[in-house]
């Protein structure tokens, strides 16, 4: 998989494997966290000097990483596609890790760089740790502003409201707390709850993942039967920090994470719901079912060694709802 140390791209095995505690996975934690702010003042999580301006940051991401997904979204949801310019990556990493085509849809209109290594390298001077999407990028001073899929989704809802972006808000200060709290039980169970028992080592601590990803799908379940989004008649950003672990929910993590006691089709309440987001405008562009399989049945760590994508299941996101008979529309 590879890591970069001292600012150096590593392929060496030992710095570049999982981490592991009793069998357990455990996910690196993202370390560069500078902020935009609408005047480049400090943010709650990094340095100043950030302003928000229509064509001055570019996104880094991959269709296939639901944490990258997030930001694609919310660039969406608040109609900055105009004013953030992207690059997607290849849908399967290579040993030079998240890579692009020299021309189209997976190349870097950016930088014109070939592998995201070396965006780190020249925009966050010796960076130790993995190379992973999403990556905010500062064109005009060539920093990298943020590597964190939580905090770009928080600068993308307000910071740019004065620059072009709509004013829908995602993160409203009367719901905070209740959306922290479902962000919190839903990352550590549920969005990285299947990479834990994907990745698991042993039998106890893929049961213990396992369990943990259906009793929050359960969770959720009973929640979703009495309001049409998590936080009630509209939309927030709890709502869309799910909604990428979901759409790869069938096509992914029943099968190549072994998370199989339910399809989320089995489900009467979320998978409506689901349905629902995705027929939310311009959201069905930012998700790639195909990409997806192909994406985690090509991951060497779960034990798939000559790379067969399985052909199936169906699903489709397409079919009515009738969520809206709950409340409002977002």
């Amino acid at each position: 998989m590879g890591v970069m140390i001292d600012g150096r791209w590593t392929t060496d095995e030992e710095a570049s494997a999982l981490k592991f505690a009793d069998g357990r996975w455990q996910r690196d934690v993202s370390v560069i966290r500078h902020w935009i702010t609408a005047d480049g003042s400090p943010g709650p999580t990094g340095d100043g000097g950030f302003a928000a301006e229509a064509g001055r940051y570019h996104l880094f991401v991959a269709y296939g990483c639901p944490w990258a997904h997030r930001t694609l979204i919310f660039r969406v949801l608040k109609n900055l596609e105009d004013m953030i310019s992207v690059s997607i990556a290849l849908p399967r990493r290579s040993d030079q890790g998240w890579i692009f085509d020299s021309e189209g849809e997976y190349s870097d209109p950016c930088l014109g760089k070939h592998a995201l290594w070396e965006v780190y390298a020249e925009g966050h001077s010796g960076y130790t740790g993995r190379v992973t999407v999403p990556v905010l990028y500062d064109k005009k001073t060539q920093r990298i502003v943020n590597n964190e899929s939580a905090d770009i989704i928080r600068m993308l809802n307000s910071a740019f409201d004065g620059a072009g972006a709509n004013d829908r808000d995602f993160y409203p200060e009367a719901n905070r707390p209740e959306i922290d709290t479902l962000n919190e039980r839903i990352y550590a169970n549920l969005n990285n709850g299947v990479y834990r028992a994907g990745f698991a080592r042993t039998q106890d601590a893929y049961e213990e993942a396992f369990d943990q990803v259906f009793e929050t799908l359960d969770f959720l379940e009973d929640r979703l039967g009495r309001q049409r989004y998590l936080c009630g008649d509209r939309q927030t950003e709890a709502d869309w920090r799910l909604f990428p672990t979901l759409a790869r929910f069938d096509v992914a993590y029943h099968y190549a994470f072994k998370c199989n006691l339910r399809r989320l089709m089995d489900y009467p309440n979320l998978w409506p719901y689901t349905r629902d987001l995705y027929q939310s405008p311009g959201i069905s562009r930012t998700v790639k079912p195909d990409l997806y399989k192909h994406g985690y049945f090509s991951i060497s760590e779960l034990r798939n060694p000559l790379g067969i994508v399985p052909k199936g299941p169906i699903v489709d996101f397409t079919t009515a709802h009738d969520r809206e008979l709950l409340g409002a529309a977002a």
